[in-house]
């Protein structure tokens, strides 16, 4: 098998450095360059094209954002993109979503050398599964404009089995759950529901302070109100909550009325807020009263809650794997037998909104 090829572009020595010599040094990944800036990059592009690009997205002569429209313009081409969480970072690199990157690697601004380091298997694993995505549809929908040592399931959030839910009560919840290519995805499904839609709660995989600035983005296109979630926020039709980065999000239920708990705990399935502990709720607290989906990402956060939901009643659908930007976590999914139904992104705003004239069976 051919390995890897990885360009970095990047105006910092020291992420050069320790991001080039730990690719380098990784089987199966070859560092074909690391350039300060873009149009050294584009200079190299033409001698050889990489399978990743990892980029930063503030960096001068050219930044980063207006080299990733290029790039998927001409070439589209899986981008990793390597920012420091900063409030005007944090902005740009939303934009760097929105114009097609696949994944994000957060860095500090100090101690940024250790903090490579430190992360260095979610880095490989980060450009080894950006190496499969298929960029060319992310490319169709873009617009202009550490790791535990253990494996953690949503057993530390919350134990499985227990009580049932209520047979049927007067709300829907739907849960959605995605990771890579989540971001277009979401954007494509929520901007279609009209202001009358089932109440949404969604995981997307992202760091910290980054969905706050997306769900702020959606609610500003979409008709249905689209926001980070907060402790207790209420899950109501015409209203969609988002997980926020660094937080584990679960359904809670007072009576026929549906919250969140948002809160802190360990990854869980290497990720930190989880699809599996956001299922697992739905699947205790709304059970056949639900409709569960697992959208585009690498790895198979989700599955597992997916399968949970569809034990206790729920509607269960994944994206099929012609939409998806990467087709991993639906894939095992449906490998699991937790999935009723596949379908294609653009059925998804639909099969929503027929849950608004759903009744759920009497058990």
């Amino acid at each position: 098998m051919n390995p890897i090829k990885v360009m970095v572009v990047d105006d910092s020595a020291v992420v050069r450095k320790v991001v080039g010599d730990l690719l380098q040094a990784t089987p199966g990944i070859e560092l074909i360059a690391a350039v300060a800036d873009p149009l050294l990059a584009i200079e190299r592009l033409r001698l050889c094209w990489p399978d990743v690009i990892v980029l930063d997205v503030e960096m001068p002569r050219m930044d980063g954002i207006t080299f990733l429209r290029k790039i998927m313009s001409e070439r589209p081409t899986p981008v990793v993109i390597c920012s420091t969480l900063t409030e005007k970072s944090t902005h740009t690199t939303m934009e760097a979503l929105a114009a097609g990157a696949v994944a994000i690697i957060t860095k500090p601004k100090l101690g940024l050398k250790q903090f490579l380091t430190d992360s260095s298997d979610d880095l490989v694993h980060t450009v080894k599964s950006a190496a499969q995505a298929n960029v060319k549809r992310l490319a169709a929908r873009v617009k202009p404009i550490v790791a535990p040592a253990e494996k953690y399931t949503a057993d530390v959030m919350l134990p499985p089995g227990g009580s049932r839910a209520m047979v049927q009560t007067t709300e829907r919840v739907v849960a959605v759950g995605t990771s890579t290519g989540g971001t277009q995805a979401l954007e494509e499904v929520l901007t279609a529901l009209p202001r009358v839609s089932p109440g949404v709660v969604i995981v997307q995989h992202m760091p910290e302070k980054f969905t706050a600035a997306f769900a702020a983005r959606l609610d500003s296109i979409c008709q249905i109100t689209v926001k980070e979630a907060e402790n207790n926020d209420r899950v109501v039709p015409g209203r969609a909550l988002i997980a926020p980065g660094g937080k584990h999000m679960l359904l809670k239920r007072s009576g026929a009325q549906y919250f969140v708990e948002v809160k802190d705990g360990p990854l869980v399935n290497r990720h930190r807020p989880s699809v599996d502990v956001l299922f697992r709720s739905v699947a205790k607290c709304a059970g056949s009263n639900a409709l569960g989906i697992i959208m585009t990402g690498m790895g198979d956060d989700g599955a597992a809650g997916l399968l949970e939901m569809r034990q206790a009643g729920a509607i269960t659908l994944a994206q099929d794997e012609a939409s998806c930007v990467v087709y991993g976590m639906p894939k095992e999914a449906v490998k699991r037998g937790a999935v009723e139904r596949t379908v294609p992104l653009e059925r998804i705003s639909a099969e929503i909104v027929q849950q608004l004239t759903w009744q759920a069976p009497y058990r």
